[in-house]
């Protein structure tokens, strides 16, 4: 006998815990998605209830069902065509008037709800008593769980209600007292929309009615050819206010509400004095007006060591295995079977290794990233660190939460592109993703690094500095661009947040939620950058001038060549208009760092290839012993990175200077770039480097991050985003050089 399967939906405000239950009832088995034609992350998990599969999808989290986001929009379409088994409302028992607000709307679908009570630990320490019996009888029999996600309780119990309530279906009416002019506008139409055979097939009759007495957005668009009912609801709406002198969304609204303040003046009790939580108390600490904004950049701060340094170690040993060990392996294999010095190891040599490894070096900063996020998210301080940045934000069109995702680029654009997930709407997710790219992300530093030793010498760090600052600017004016522009037309979106109390992250939670975002990285976005690579290695290998064969051809005279020296005029007028800058620019497309070593390979590659060639090649036990020793030294320089931590933000107050560990003693050690350096003051002027440096943190971001951009934001966002960081690039690029000549400081 074949078992059904059966899909339900967790629905709920933002952080009221539904992760938890979520994560609570599937385990292990979950996807992690997006949302078809959505940037909005889709979770869905399975489990067994008594022999039958359970389907659950995890809806994003939203205050209600109606289409002011696009995380509503999503919710209510699951729940209206999708029609699931049952909807678990997971509701904060500490803020039951608020949250049962969407309950009602649930409701009012007429789908199978089950309110799942959860936080009642944290509830009942503040001294609230909710009676599960006399809420479920005011909410027409909907069972009520009791759960406390973060520990499993209620889960089982939750489990035992799903199974019964799935089979049979069962509805649960609600009978909400709206304004009697109200009430009857809302059975004319219900009877209008029954007498249109698709809608009511479609749509619960009265629930329409009711949404497009609301005026519905979203509702009025599907609707738009049914112009007689719409003229009718507009109508309708019109008597209402005529008569009671309010529109009908305040009317239903108002209604709602005097609901839901019936049901808990009956279930709640509250103590006659308020009790005081360690969450109050470390809020008013954390979230204070003056010292609360501080405190939050020095969270940041952190979050951006543990980002940008203590993952570095490890990024630099991945990079190290696969351009070392990996390579002498691959490289030793062709040799057995008689392909070394061929077009295939040239490809797997220096296409598709190079394409992994290009990949792989960035899983380290992201698993990092998101650990650190994971714990700020689930110890409750995330939602703190938005209501504190709101107000600065703001002044770009932009929530707090933006400020995160930024400060993150600083470390690497990649994953502070997906850690715009941490926004709820959708433009305030784009309008970040946008700015990212002008926080000069680490990939570039080395190349600042070389052209200020080269040009600029002790005043090289005055050169990175302005850089930085200069990134901050541009992306203070985008965004200040953008709002007065792009989204002019657009109001500002209500900026509501729970609270959540305080409490010691999961590690279980912390480090699934870590590993699904970091696979999923890995997954699609490598794709992309091994594809990329191998057609820079194809280009580079094929001559179309001058003498040379394929894989055997001068630079200049391959497709690479040719291709950058079309180029090159573009760049004349900000001072570097040579093939070189054009093929090191085009090649730093697929990561910035690789600027470096394109002009080290056109400028002093013969040199470079001399001195490679003298070394003797590591044998197996060689490569394995140094796989453990430098692992052995990685973990050593991650906990000195750990500890660093430390001075470093001290060091950051005026007059404390506090050493470094060093634990290795390498502190002082430093790439040598004497030859790359003799050669590009030969090939640039001091003022065409400055001009170099700025296109270079300005343009157009590395595949790695179009990639992730691609994925989050779609085709057309990536296409507007390259057009225009190339356009600022150039202008600013300009502007320095041709600024400079003006002023004296010659070519």
């Amino acid at each position: 006998m074949a078992v059904t399967t059966m899909k339900i939906a967790l629905a709920g405000n933002p952080n009221v815990g539904k992760s938890t239950i979520f994560n609570a009832l599937t385990g292990s088995k979950q996807h992690v998605g997006n949302w078809p034609g959505k940037t909005v992350e889709k979770k869905e998990g399975h489990l067994f209830i008594e022999g039958q599969e359970v389907i659950v999808v995890d809806l994003p989290g939203t205050y209600s069902l109606t289409a002011y986001s696009i995380e509503e929009v999503i919710s209510r379409d699951f729940i209206v065509h999708e029609r699931p088994g049952v909807v678990v409302a997971v509701v904060d028992a500490v803020n039951l008037e608020r949250n049962l607000y969407l309950v009602t709307q649930l409701l009012e679908l007429e789908v199978p709800v089950i309110i799942a009570l959860n936080m009642s630990d944290i509830a009942q320490s503040r001294g609230l008593t909710i009676d599960t019996s006399i809420l479920s009888a005011q909410l027409s029999g909907v069972p009520v769980i009791k759960t406390i996600g973060t520990s499993g309780v209620g889960v089982d119990a939750l489990k035992s209600a799903i199974h019964q309530l799935a089979s049979p279906a069962i509805k649960q009416p609600v009978s909400i007292d709206y304004d009697p002019e109200l009430e009857r506008e809302i059975q004319l139409l219900e009877v209008e929309v029954r007498a249109i055979p698709e809608l009511a097939d479609k749509y619960l009759p009265r629930w329409l009615a009711i949404k497009l007495l609301e005026a519905d957005e979203d509702i009025t668009e599907r609707l738009s050819h049914y112009s007689e009912l719409l003229a009718q609801a507009e109508q309708a709406a019109e008597r209402i206010e005529a008569t009671t002198g309010d529109d009908a969304e305040t009317l239903i609204t108002d209604g709602r509400y005097g609901f839901i303040n019936t049901v808990v003046s009956q279930a709640l009790y509250r103590p006659q004095v308020a009790i005081e939580t360690t969450s109050d108390k470390l809020d008013r600490i954390l979230t204070h007006k003056y010292y609360g904004m501080p405190i939050f950049l020095l969270m940041m701060w952190l979050v951006f060591q543990m980002t940008a340094n203590v993952s570095a170690p490890l990024l630099d040993w991945v990079d190290g295995i696969i351009s070392g060990p990996i390579t002498h392996w691959v490289s030793s294999l062709l040799g057995l079977v008689g392909l070394q010095g061929s077009w295939i190891a040239s490809l797997l040599l220096d296409g598709v290794i190079p394409g992994v490894g290009g990949v792989l070096v960035f899983v380290p900063v992201l698993t990092t990233l998101y650990l650190a996020i994971g714990a700020l998210e689930d110890s409750g301080y995330m939602a703190r660190a938005a209501f504190v940045m709101d107000r600065v934000m703001r002044a770009m069109g932009l929530h707090g939460k933006s400020f995160l995702p930024m400060l993150v680029g600083f470390g690497c654009t990649v994953p502070a592109v997906y850690a715009t997930r941490t926004l709820e709407n959708e433009s305030d997710r784009k309008l970040t993703g946008f700015l990212l790219t002008f926080m000069s992300c680490g990939a570039r530093l080395p190349v600042y690094l070389v052209i200020g030793a080269a040009f600029f010498g002790a005043q090289s760090g005055n050169l990175i500095f302005g850089l930085y600052i200069l990134g901050i600017v541009i992306a203070l004016l985008t965004g200040w661009g953008l709002k007065k522009t792009v989204y002019r037309n657009k109001p500002p979106q209500p900026f509501v947040m729970e609270l959540p109390p305080y409490r010691a992250p999961r590690l279980r939670d912390v480090w699934r939620q870590t590993w699904e975002r970091t696979s999923e990285f890995v997954r699609k976005a490598g794709t992309v950058i091994l594809l990329s690579t191998m057609v820079i290695w194809l280009l580079m290998a094929i001559p179309v001038r001058g003498e040379g064969e394929f894989n055997n051809v001068a630079p200049e005279n391959s497709v690479f060549g040719v291709v950058s020296d079309v180029i090159a005029p573009v760049f004349a007028p900000a001072g570097f208009g040579t093939w070189q800058a054009s093929g090191s620019l085009i090649t730093g497309f697929v990561a910035k760092e690789v600027i470096v070593g394109t002009l080290s390979q056109i400028y002093v590659g013969e040199a470079e290839t001399a001195d490679v060639g003298i070394e003797p090649v590591p044998t197996l036990a060689e490569d394995i012993a140094f796989v453990g020793t430098s692992f052995v030294d990685t973990s050593i320089l991650t906990a000195q990175e750990i500890v660093n931590i430390v001075p470093r933000t001290l060091n950051l107050v005026p007059f404390i200077h506090i050493p470094e560990a060093d634990f290795l003693g390498t502190a002082g050690e430093s790439e040598d770039t004497t030859a790359l350096e003799t050669a590009l003051t030969q090939a640039f002027t001091p003022l065409a480097a400055a001009a170099f440096s700025v296109f270079i943190l300005l343009y157009t971001p590395c595949m790695a991050v179009v990639a992730a951009m691609r994925q989050e934001f779609g085709k057309q966002f990536v296409f507007y985003q390259i057009a225009y960081t190339f356009g600022v690039a150039w202008l600013m690029a300009v502007i320095v050089y041709q600024g400079g000549l003006l002023l004296g400081f010659g070519g």
